[in-house]
């Protein structure tokens, strides 16, 4: 004989432990690793940073000492070293948008938020992920470049050294900056949901805008330049602080804050909008 406890159906909660933030995370590194579009806009970034680390501080020692007394009193070796990361930048901010703009264009983003229903923590999952894995790829890069850089250099007596005033601040920071570039690209492209706008935005944020500020007047200019995005990103990058410009980490701090914002309203919008 059944008895009612027999009867009644129990309930279920393999589906609420199958969703978990961590599987979530280890879905989307499988992803990320999959992807053509990952490994040849990081590889894009490393021959950047590299090329440019063995380029340029060959043609200045080429060409030392420079005619231009203004040239000599500015020089810093470790910015003429990492100078590739201008354009690693561009590389790793189009990944950023691609990583989900792929997916809307696609159609798999129906399949992630089908197996993610609160779809927040996909989003989560990606920026945790590249984040990550910017990092990690990069900062060995940079590290690597600027040694290059500076056995160049060395050639003429004109290299720096870790321990100097602000350098290692400036390597790491390369690598904090692109990093914080790529989740900023992430951002837009989950917040526009279109690969075309979301690079267009990107490249509108940290080189166009700049561009515009500069033809303002000058009492304008100067005080919206130390606040726009590639102004505080940039300022960890840099050995020596511009005069009247946000310190390093605190500008750094204000760069991070304009990528959370822009992520957390991507998260607010993705429970707002059909996928």
């Amino acid at each position: 004989m059944t008895t009612a406890t027999e009867r009644r159906p129990v309930p279920s909660h393999r589906g609420a432990r199958g969703v978990t933030q961590a599987r979530v995370i280890l879905s989307e590194w499988t992803k990320i690793r999959s992807l053509r579009s990952t490994v040849f806009s990081l590889l894009a970034a490393l021959v950047f940073i590299i090329g440019l680390a063995v380029l340029v501080p060959t043609v200045t020692v080429s060409h030392w000492p420079p005619r231009d007394p203004g040239e000599l009193a500015s020089f810093d070796p470790t910015s003429r070293t990492l100078a590739g990361a201008f354009l690693a930048q561009l590389a790793i901010g189009v990944l950023g948008v691609l990583l989900i703009t792929g997916e809307y264009a696609t159609g798999m983003i129906r399949a992630t938020f089908a197996a993610v229903p609160a779809r927040q923590p996909a989003l989560w999952a990606k920026t945790i992920v590249f984040g990550l894995v910017t990092l990690a790829t990069t900062l060995p890069t940079v590290f690597a470049a600027w040694f290059i850089g500076q056995g160049i250099l060395s050639g003429k007596d004109i290299q720096a050294h870790l321990s100097d005033p602000g350098v290692l601040r400036a390597v790491i920071g390369t690598s904090l900056y692109l990093t914080v570039v790529g989740l900023l690209g992430l951002g837009l492209g989950a917040v526009l949901r279109n690969t075309a706008a979301g690079i267009s935005t990107l490249f509108g944020v940290l080189f166009v805008l700049p561009i515009i500020v500069h033809f303002l007047p000058s009492s304008w200019g100067t005080s919206i330049d130390k606040y726009l995005p590639s102004t505080v990103g940039q300022a960890i990058t840099e050995v020596h602080a511009q005069p009247g410009a946000l310190g390093p980490w605190p500008a750094f701090a204000l760069f991070c804050g304009y990528a959370a914002l822009v992520i957390a309203l991507a998260a607010v919008l993705l429970r707002r909008r059909d996928a």
